[in-house]
This record gives C-alpha cells, sequence and structure tokens, in this order.
C-alpha cells in the first residue's frame, strides 16, 4: 500500500516499554530511493534530542491509531549513538549505528535492503557482518531529509514546472514510489506523480531536483487525486503518458 510521507509525520513511535516520541521527519536514500530512517522528536526522557530509528526496527505499524510500534526498548534507543540530525548522516554514523543495534550494513548489497526488498529481513538475520570490519567510510550517504526536499523546485530539461510536495512510499519496503509534484503555480491546483528513478539528481545547492522530462510531458501527465486509490490502470497510464514502462512492484491498491 503507498502512503504518503507528510501524512505518515505525527505518528507516535512506540518502544516495547513505553512511548519514545513521535515522528518529525524521513531520511531519504536518494539513490536507491527508500526511506532509512525516520527521525524522532523524543519525550522528556531524552531531554529533546532527536534520534533516528530505522525500519528495521519495525515490530507492527498500527495505521488507524496512528503509531509505529519498535522491537526496542526505551533504554535501547535512550542510550543509541549521537546523531546531528541538522547535519549530513555520514556513512561512519550509519555503521555506528548498525553495529550498536546489531543491523547487518544494507548499503554493501545490491538490494533495497541488502540482500533483499524488505527491511524485516535485516532484522532476521544474525549481525555478524555488523560486528564484523568496518563499512566503507567514503564516498557521498545519499541521505536526504523529506522536509527539506519538500518545496524544491522540479527542474525537467528544458524548463523548470512545479516543486516537489510529497512522497508517496511502499509501507512494507519502504520504498519511494513516486513524488507528488504541485504545478499549482503554473497550472491552478494540479498535482502530478513522478517516478524518482526520472529523478537525475538533486542539487541542495540551487533547491531543485533535475528529472530527464520535458516540462510539456509533466503539464499534460494524468492528474493524481489523493482520495483516489492509485491501482494498476493509472501506473499504466501514467508510464505510458511519458513513455515508460512500469517498474518495481505494481502499486498495491489502497
Amino acid at each position: 500500500m503507498l502512503r504518503s510521507l507528510k501524512d505518515l509525520e505525527g505518528y507516535t513511535a512506540s518502544a516495547t516499554d513505553g512511548d519514545v516520541g513521535r515522528a518529525v521527519d524521513f531520511l531519504l536514500d536518494d539513490e536507491r530511493w527508500a526511506v532509512r530512517y525516520l527521525v524522532v522528536e523524543p519525550g522528556t526522557f531524552l531531554d529533546g534530542i532527536q534520534v533516528l530509528v530505522s525500519p528495521i526496527s519495525f515490530r507492527e505499524i498500527e495505521w488507524p491509531t496512528h503509531r509505529f510500534h519498535l522491537a526496542l526498548t526505551m533504554d535501547k534507543v535512550r542510550n543509541s549513538p549521537s546523531i546531528d540530525v541538522d547535519k549530513p548522516v555520514s556513512r561512519q554514523h550509519e555503521g555506528s549505528f548498525s553495529r550498536y543495534y546489531g543491523f547487518p550494513y544494507y548499503w554493501r548489497s545490491s538490494g533495497l535492503w541488502g540482500v533483499s526488498s524488505y527491511p524485516s529481513a535485516l532484522a532476521e538475520n544474525e549481525s555478524k557482518e555488523a560486528s564484523a570490519a568496518p563499512p566503507e567510510e567514503s564516498g557521498d550517504v545519499h541521505l536526504r531529509s523529506a522536509r527539506d526536499v519538500r518545496g524544491y523546485q522540479i527542474q525537467g530539461t528544458d524548463d523548470a514546472v512545479g516543486h516537489v510536495a510529497d512522497f508517496l512510499v511502499d509501507d512494507e519496503t519502504w520504498q519511494v514510489r513516486y513524488l507528488v509534484i504541485d504545478t499549482s503555480a503554473w497550472w491552478f491546483g494540479r498535482k502530478v506523480l513522478i517516478a524518482p528513478e526520472w529523478a537525475t539528481r538533486i542539487s541542495l545547492g540551487e533547491g531543485k531536483v533535475y528529472v530527464d522530462l520535458v516540462r510539456e510531458a509533466i503539464r499534460t501527465s494524468p492528474e493524481w487525486d489523493p482520495a483516489v486509490a492509485i491501482d494498476r490502470e493509472y501506473e499504466a497510464r501514467l508510464h505510458a503518458h511519458y513513455g515508460r514502462s512500469v517498474s518495481g512492484p505494481a502499486a498495491r491498491a489502497q
């Protein structure tokens, strides 16, 4: 099922022995386009320090009550490695985080989550890799704040058109399936979807997402209605409009 990241902000993160806090942001991997971490604003027990929670830690998500149930204790979260979420999260920080929780390093394999498409698969594995050799420290980690990228302008191959308004993610794999583009500055009230694989790069300095699409194609794309479920027919029509084949798992009915 596809979920709006904006709608998930404010969900409670609940440990096995009490509530940790609420999700206020998400860190996105813009290379493999997945949600790697929830940024959780904790209660008083952490003195207001924000912490990261990986989908690998999810035990259950209670959608009606807006609650992420974690397979972690409050003490485990309290003593997790300190990370300044207002600065780029380095691979060194991710390595420390993974070793602390006993998670294998997802970035060492070609799959979305290591050798699997699901974060739960990493949670089920023994963490021999996480306690062995340190991870590769160099290179761009490709982690972006979803809250920061919302509002970035979409730059087509010929002209700018609209801005990023939201992200739609698969609630099992936590893969970003679509960027929601608001074109209301050009065409009143119209929102359309773009698959992340059509983005060529994100420019932090310019506040832009560059896409391999012309402005007219985006302008005339099938309109997205958040009140209507995304089904196979809509996806096929969307991808056919852009002249692209449908990749990845088909959208689940909402």
